[in-house]
């Protein structure tokens, strides 16, 4: 048998670009921001400095509004399309998109400054005022003026690029009809049946246009932007993100941030409960415009625990789901409801397991007493793993491989979490 673990350490060297990690070679050719932050993980169960090294190329990206943007372009690339000619944000010391993605940095750090000592609190410290301004920029330009939640203007930005929970927000939307004509890079390095649409590519495309023209005033792209969503997954990650901020302003005596961090903290409790779709019994996202609702449980609505918000009911009730769809998959948490007319077992995130999800997912579901289901979600990726490799993601019926090849996040979350040589039986 193959060593896994010398797997995934090769994975991870060859797709380091000097002190960066790409997710995998031509499909995702640049650094990717929450990518990083699980690579991170990984990378510190091999060489801490690295790891920090990870996470401080990610922030070197920092826009001026303190945004940290979906991917860092350093370079072009013509295998990759929509690249920095494309975005032409110009909003930043280095190139980016006009979008963020899940805000998972600062629990990564936080998870470092309590288990590298001193060390790890000094570099912590050093990283804390760019996350600070990062949370900040969701709080201010993510929280449009008729919600008072964070948001999201992108599918992209979720980082669940075509989850069924989008097709409410892209059905209300028309795509540009002055939008210049494209070649997709992405069907040509994976399978066309297991990427979006073109239909729904051309949408996104069509947000990125209204940015762009624009000047990515983000305010503007939130408020009189094409889609805006309120997302579960952004929503209770970045919750979490803000309690583990608070932490660390708390280590390093940082009172006057602490207070703004403890305001965001409790607006968000008060506000968790718009997420709940009481006909359907989960927290799912909505569509702010209209109020409607998504109908499906996705991996994002099991982030609940991960958050620690939620009634004794509404956690009753999102186990039950948990435990519905655990028994007509095989494997993991899907990305969508095995149930729902909408399910695809290997369409991105219309079905398949998602490593980086279930990780958060069981972290969350341990936290929370549910120790059990928190330690099968890591043994279903151990085994998927064992079973196919280092896909992007997988299939959670068969266990098969989807999309990317030697990918960066499932090799790094198999040494920080799934790897039998790992004493630990919960999550980091």
């Amino acid at each position: 048998m193959v060593d896994l673990d010398e797997q995934a350490i090769a994975i991870l060297q060859k797709n380091d670009r000097g002190g960066f990690t790409i997710p995998t070679a031509r499909l995702y050719p640049f650094q990717w921001n929450w990518d990083s932050a699980f690579i991170a993980l990984g990378l510190a169960t091999m060489d801490d400095d690295r790891a920090w090294r990870e996470l401080e190329m990610l922030v070197e990206g920092q826009a001026h509004d303190g945004m940290i943007p979906s991917i860092i372009f350093r370079h072009d690339d013509d295998d990759y399309f929509p690249g920095p000619n494309v975005w032409q944000t110009n909003n930043g010391p280095l190139d980016g998109t006009g979008i963020s993605q899940p805000p998972v940095l600062a629990s990564v750090v936080a998870h470092f400054a309590k288990t590298q000592g001193e060390t790890g609190l000094k570099r912590a410290k050093a990283l804390y005022p760019q996350i600070l301004q990062w949370h900040r920029w969701w709080h201010t330009y993510r929280t449009p003026e008729e919600a008072e939640v964070v948001c999201t203007v992108h599918p992209w930005e979720t980082g669940r690029d075509n989850c069924p929970d989008w097709n409410i927000g892209l059905r209300n939307m028309a795509t540009d009809p002055d939008s210049e004509s494209y070649q997709r890079k992405d069907i040509e390095h994976a399978d066309p049946a297991e990427r979006p649409t073109q239909e729904e590519y051309d949408k996104y495309i069509s947000i990125v246009k209204f940015g762009r023209d624009h000047g990515w005033n983000q305010h503007v792209l939130t408020n009189q932007g094409p889609f805006l969503m309120a997302d579960p997954g952004i929503f209770f990650i970045l919750l979490r993100a803000d309690r583990d901020l608070l932490w660390l302003a708390e280590q390093f005596g940082f009172e006057e941030s602490a207070r703004e961090i403890e305001s965001w903290i409790t607006q968000a409790e008060s506000a968790a409960d718009s997420f709940w779709n009481e006909e359907y019994g989960a927290f799912c996202a909505w569509d702010v415009r209209t109020k409607e609702f998504s109908h499906g449980f996705s991996n994002a609505s099991a982030l609940c625990f991960y958050a620690d918000v939620g009634t004794t009911q509404q956690r009753e009730k999102t186990l039950a789901h948990m435990r519905r769809i655990a028994g007509r998959t095989q494997f993991g948490q899907s990305s969508w409801d095995p149930d729902a007319p909408s399910f695809e077992s290997q369409h991105y995130w219309c079905g398949p397991l998602w490593c980086q999800m279930n990780y958060m997912i069981a972290k969350g579901l341990s936290e929370q007493g549910e120790g059990q289901l928190a330690e099968k979600m890591r043994h279903d990726l151990k085994q998927v793993i064992e079973l196919s490799g280092f896909y992007e993601c997988f299939d959670p019926i068969s266990g098969a491989g989807c999309i990317g090849r030697d990918f960066s996040w499932t090799a790094a979350l198999w040494l920080a979490w799934a790897s039998p040589s790992l004493t630990q039986t919960s999550p980091a």
